[in-house]
């Protein structure tokens, strides 16, 4: 039997309705996951959450000044995610079981990958303090992963792609998403199909 993960990107205040960058239908993805988990969390090996976790030292994500506008064509965004800050914060439609590793990115350059995180430990004597996702999948045996989360082609295809990359079978749950632009989702979709992911319309049941 194969050895699933599921992965949860970026499903955070800021990055559904009422957030500094808002994604539409970032809470109905929220909530939908929250769903997939209460019925389906025992079908998962491990489970896993990635967060931007932005700072004052992030570079090439942000524009250079206040008076600056983002450009997200050449990827500057508008300022989120910024740790520590009720935006960074799962939003509260996410319900995640309890002990799930939360992997933190961006506090240093523009990221979009989860496998760019390293996972927030409670203490720092925690054996696996400072981790990357892909060293924390490969410890529990993992062989193939679904990936939730936001946006759907931004960070989830990042992520899903760096999976393949990393010789992971992996799927995307396309209604557990939330989506930027069309235009930024048909060449997720095609870079996706290119790394040989799986995006799927059937949620598990």
């Amino acid at each position: 039997m194969t050895t699933r993960a599921l992965i949860v990107v970026d499903t955070q205040v800021d990055f559904c309705e009422g957030g500094r960058l808002a994604v539409e239908g970032g809470a109905a993805a929220a909530a939908a996951i929250t769903e997939l988990l209460a019925q389906r969390a025992g079908d998962y090996a491990a489970i896993a959450a990635t967060k931007d976790w932005h700072t004052p030292d992030t570079a090439n994500h942000f524009p250079a000044s206040r008076d600056e506008a983002p450009d997200m064509a050449a990827g500057t965004w508008p300022v989120h995610c910024m740790a520590g800050t009720p935006g960074s914060e799962l939003h509260p439609a996410l319900r995640l079981p309890e002990g799930t590793a939360v992997f933190l990115k961006g506090q240093t350059d523009a990221s979009y990958t989860g496998f760019d995180g390293v996972l927030a430990a409670d203490d720092p004597w925690d054996a696996e303090a400072g981790a990357g996702l892909a060293e924390w999948l490969d410890a529990r045996g993992v062989e193939a992963v679904d990936v939730v989360g936001i946006a759907y082609d931004v960070c989830v295809a990042a992520t899903a792609i760096s999976a393949a990359e990393h010789g992971l079978a992996v799927r995307v749950i396309r209604p557990l998403t939330a989506a930027v632009a069309p235009e930024l989702t048909a060449t997720a979709e095609l870079q996706m199909a290119q790394a040989g992911v799986e995006v799927t319309e059937a949620v598990p049941a």
